[in-house]
């Protein structure tokens, strides 16, 4: 692409996982250039000038294009796992009896260290202990303070520091950890846009994270826990933008479990106007293999007929043998997917009825008069980005062109659905409106003469949801005033 405010022609996001295999600049400008709106930093894994070098590779690249390009800190979150085994690992045989205990000495067949007291505190007769991704499951016939006697339900190979899934009972635990907390200083200090918080067991969970960001970026919570979407409303009132997190969601639930849990989710942030992201083995495949199968290729249309605001790539461009290829593979569904005459209406139908608001109503009327006109665009003028997340949520026929005059509103803006942005001062009085939509549009390749453009905007400008003004006007014409 040219110096670059081009528009990518889709509306649905791609999050790229940055690795190994993506992280030098030129992989990263291939990677942006295939069509990655959002780029990753997973702080599992990774070394903070891992990080920072990615990040300066980023802004750079946002330099060059003189496009504002998003990056999402993905934070670890609670790691529970099994201490080590005398011979590093043992065999479980299913209806053998095997006990967890505090007891830091090496394990054997009959038990094992597992290091967390609260865990122990949490459990109950008849609670499900999953190790190593599920593998491996055993339930609790007695426990106490300190230990729990299982029994082996399904038996396999368990070997030193396994994970430790417990997924019928809420835990003990805060979200964030002294290594979520150092990272999240670290992260929010290099500039990020989006942290995402593993581990949500609770409203109080996301609170405890929007206390520590403190507004400097938005607070992405990641459902992987089943405790969660017992409270998930809640949850996403509070979150700034949602993440099905399916793999551990897959572990922790019946895996058939987990497609009828997506919708719902994905409808829960429709409903709320959050963004929503569908993450974990979309094209897993590629990882190997230079083209995905077929229903991976389908898992991923799904989430686009959806609605979903994004998808992401994970140890496909992270660690893969193709990680351009797999975004380029990834936008080419996407793109299938939104020119089907059927996309929009099916997407529509996850939409819920529009909030009782003026802001709201102004929003979908915008909309409407986008759809009547056949305009080129809704263009959204907006400081704070709540303008534009409400265009987004009426999900128009037509691109949304966010112009403001943040940076860090613009780089937020990246990761949701069907929003270009535009930054800079270009707005001294309301008369400017018009001028400055209509070269903006032309700017990024939207648009041609004689059609028309929507603007949405709040009056006083800078005031934060105070959506109150519908302007239409024409590309090398008049302007009209609703």
């Amino acid at each position: 692409m040219c110096p670059q405010t081009l528009h990518r022609g889709r509306r649905a996001k791609i999050i790229a996982t940055i690795g190994p295999a993506s992280r030098d600049p030129d992989t990263i400008a291939a990677l942006y250039e295939a069509g990655a709106d959002v780029f990753r930093l997973n702080f599992s894994h990774g070394t903070h000038a891992d990080h920072a070098a990615s990040v300066a590779a980023i802004r750079a690249l946002e330099q060059d294009t003189g496009r504002p390009i998003t990056i999402l800190m993905d934070l670890q979150g609670p790691k529970l796992r099994v201490g080590t085994f005398t011979e590093s690992k043992v065999v479980l045989r299913p209806g053998a009896n095997f006990r967890l205990d505090l007891s830091p000495e090496s394990g054997n067949e009959e038990r094992v260290c597992l290091p967390h007291a609260e865990i122990f505190s949490a459990l109950r007769p008849g609670s499900t202990l999953l190790i190593n991704d599920g593998h491996l499951r055993l339930k609790v016939k007695t426990c106490g303070k300190d230990f729990a006697e299982t029994e082996v339900v399904i038996g396999g190979v368990i070997s030193d520091r396994k994970g430790v899934n417990v997924p019928d009972v809420t835990l003990p635990i805060p979200a964030l950890t002294e290594k979520d907390r150092a990272d999240l200083e670290f992260g929010l200090s290099q500039g990020v846009d989006w942290v995402g918080l593993s581990f949500v067991q609770r409203p109080e969970d996301v609170a405890e994270v929007r206390a520590a960001v403190k507004g400097r970026a938005g607070v992405l919570s990641k459902l992987e826990k089943p405790s969660a979407l017992d409270q998930l409303d809640a949850i996403v009132e509070l979150s700034d933008a949602i993440m099905v997190a399916r793999g551990d969601l897959g572990v922790e639930m019946p895996m058939e479990q987990v497609p009828v849990l997506q919708k719902r989710i994905v409808r829960a942030c429709r409903k709320r106007g959050r963004p929503v992201v569908v993450a974990t083995q979309m094209l897993e495949s590629m990882i190997k293999s230079p083209v995905p199968t077929r229903a991976e290729a389908s898992d991923v249309a799904t989430a686009i007929y959806d609605g979903v605001d994004a998808v992401m790539l994970s140890a496909e461009t992270a660690a893969g043998l193709f990680p351009v290829r797999a975004v380029t593979t990834m936008h080419r569904i996407i793109g299938q997917v939104e020119s089907d005459e059927h996309y929009l209406d099916l997407m529509r139908a996850g939409h819920g009825d529009v909030e009782h608001s003026s802001p709201a109503a102004i929003t979908a009327a915008a909309g409407q008069i986008a759809h009547t006109l056949q305009a080129a665009a809704i263009v959204t003028f907006t400081s704070s980005g709540s303008t534009t997340l409400r265009a987004a949520q009426e999900r128009p026929d037509v691109p949304i062109l966010c112009v403001t005059p943040s940076l860090s509103a613009g780089r937020r803006l990246g990761l949701v659905w069907g929003v270009h942005a535009l930054v800079g001062d270009f707005i001294h009085s309301v008369d400017d409106i018009g001028d400055v939509a209509v070269k903006g549009a032309m700017r990024c390749g939207i648009g041609k003469d004689g059609q028309a453009l929507v603007i949405t905007a709040g009056m006083p400008f800078g005031k934060v949801g105070s959506t109150n003004m519908v302007r239409v006007v024409w590309i090398g014409g008049e302007t009209h005033i609703h």
